[in-house]
Order: structure tokens, then sequence, then C-alpha cells
């Protein structure tokens, strides 16, 4: 793999799902004593007008059922999903991962690091300030890039940093503004992981493509 002369980090984007999770509907008790006593016509015709009449659950709460995982989880904004991604500029994703809204972003961000492994020694990694924490600066020093990452107004022992080269890092949030132009994205119409990650990687390979 080809890697460029800068790497950017960026994350902390949230996509919201189109619908909340959790939320369970089931019929009117009134419909279940009706349908305890009708007869097999009328459970059929319950059946055609979409109804549930019987005892098991609801189409609706089996959608919530599918199998595999799915990164979704309420923050402050609702429900939504993190992305994280690496990558060398505004149209080049080197890796990317998905979290629940909830998590906190340093600890998927590290783990995303470690599966990369090793990088070119020297290479600057622009970060977020989600990321501007010891066990994170030091795991990129281990990896052999150099953190490139401001530090927060409650630092006590804050440190310098090229501010010249972090004004790259809008490149990345670039990147994020024209995925969120794929409503399939921005919406999350997929609930599974292993869906939503593979149109993920087609609009990434689409806006790699894209002529300017």
């Amino acid at each position: 793999m080809a890697w460029t002369s800068q790497t950017f980090w960026s994350v902390a984007h949230d996509l919201h799902a189109d619908e909340p999770l959790g939320e369970e509907w089931g019929p009117d008790a009134s419909l279940r004593e009706a349908a305890n006593g009708s007869d097999r016509t009328d459970s059929d015709r319950g059946a055609v007008a979409g109804f549930d009449l019987g005892e098991g659950s609801s189409r609706r709460n089996r959608r919530f059922k599918k199998n595999g995982p799915q990164a979704i989880g309420k923050s402050r904004g609702g429900w939504n999903t993190k992305i994280h991604l690496v990558a060398a500029d505004d149209r080049t994703v080197i890796a990317f991962a998905l979290s629940p809204g909830n998590d906190h972003d340093a600890p998927h961000g590290r783990v995303l690091l470690k599966e990369l492994g090793p990088m070119p020694e020297g290479l600057p990694l622009l970060m977020d300030r989600a990321f501007e924490g010891n066990e994170t600066r030091q795991l990129v020093l281990d990896l052999g890039m150099i953190p490139v990452v401001p530090p927060k107004s409650n630092r006590l022992h804050a440190w310098d940093y090229d501010r010249a080269l972090y004004k790259k890092r809008n490149e990345i949030e670039r990147l994020f503004r024209r995925l969120k132009g794929f409503r399939r994205i921005f919406s999350r119409f997929e609930k599974l992981d292993v869906l939503f990650s593979a149109f993920l990687c087609f609009a990434l390979i689409v806006e790699a493509l894209r002529v300017v």
C-alpha cells in the first residue's frame, strides 16, 4: 500500500438513524382479546389487514431482532453512529470503523490504529482533540508516527504542535461533508453494521473516483 506524505485522522461525526431503536409497538389490548375469541376467518382477515392478532411479536418488533452487530447508540443528538476514519487526504481513506454514538472516541481510535500496525517512521498523524489523551499519543509514537493534535485548554502542561500543518485537517472534514451527501449514509437506512459498512465502502470508492 502506498502511503502519502501526510496522514489525517478524524472522528465523532454522528450519523442519525432514521428512527429510534428500542421503542416497542404492540396492538391494543382489546384487539388481543378479540383475537383470542375469534375464529379462523377473523384471524385471516387480521393478517391481511396487517394487524398482529396472535400472541407472537409483530413484524415491527421482529425488525429489531436481526442477527449481527448494530453500532447505534443514544447520545445527546439522539440515536446515532460514529464513523472513525484514517485517511491520507480528502479522497483517500485508509481504514474506517464504526461505533455507537454514546461511546467515547479514543478507545475505538486506538483499536483502529493497532489494527493498522506500524507506519513509516516520522509520519505526522493529525488528530482531533478527542484523541489528545496520553495513552493515544503514546500509541502513535510507538507506531512510529508523530502526533499532531492541540492540547485541551485544561491541560496543566500543554505542548507545542505544528499549527500550519494542523490546518490540513479540514480535508477530512470536507470528506465527511461529501459522505453525508449520500442520504443512505446520513440517515443510516441499514441497521446492520455489515450492510452499512458495505455502502460506506461504495460511497468512498465513488468519491475517490469522482472527477473534480
